[in-house]
């Protein structure tokens, strides 16, 4: 195995038993839970072929499901989250279409705080939106909307910390 590949593995089992051990544990007010574990997705090489983004995204969301019990609504906002991906990365930042580059991730030091910042927080809120939907599973806007902005900036502002301490060197 290579060096990239050993690196992945190492952050799905970081991410995951962050979420598991430490996040899952945390409720603010009674209702906002931080989703720590999507940095993974996040994070990895924007080359990477969409299938295995998918595929992993769906092996991902299955294991927070097992652990929480929750009949793979996190494997479906997973999947949508690896099926989005690209496509806000390169409406993003539209440079990114003529970069062939295999092993290029998104960081803050490679696109910069604003784009780090813009990205994360869609992928939060649609992650959020989509979880607490199927969640309740019926028509109540208020409290979905609620949850989503509430947990999404809680979830966001811890996923710019962790990306933070994991890139040290930091474009302005």
């Amino acid at each position: 195995m290579n060096k990239i590949v050993l690196k992945h593995i190492f952050r799905f089992f970081l991410f995951i038993g962050l979420q598991v051990l430490v996040l899952n544990n945390v409720f603010f007010w009674g209702y906002i839970n931080p989703y720590g574990y999507i940095l993974f997705l996040l994070l990895l090489p924007i080359g990477m072929s969409k299938s295995r983004v998918l595929i992993l995204a769906f092996i991902l969301g299955l294991t927070v499901d097992s652990f929480q019990n929750s009949f793979g609504i996190h494997a479906f906002a997973c999947v949508l989250l690896g099926y989005y991906r690209l496509k806000l990365l390169e409406y993003l930042i539209p440079q990114l279409k003529n970069k062939k580059q295999d092993n290029l991730e998104f960081s803050i030091q490679e696109f910069g705080i604003q784009a780090c910042l813009i990205y994360t927080s869609c992928m939060v809120f649609l992650h959020h939106f989509t979880i607490f939907s199927l969640e309740v599973f019926r028509l109540d806007v208020i409290g979905v909307l609620s949850r989503t902005i509430s947990s999404g900036i809680v979830t966001t502002a811890l996923l710019i910390i962790l990306q933070f301490l994991l890139f040290r060197n930091i474009k302005r």
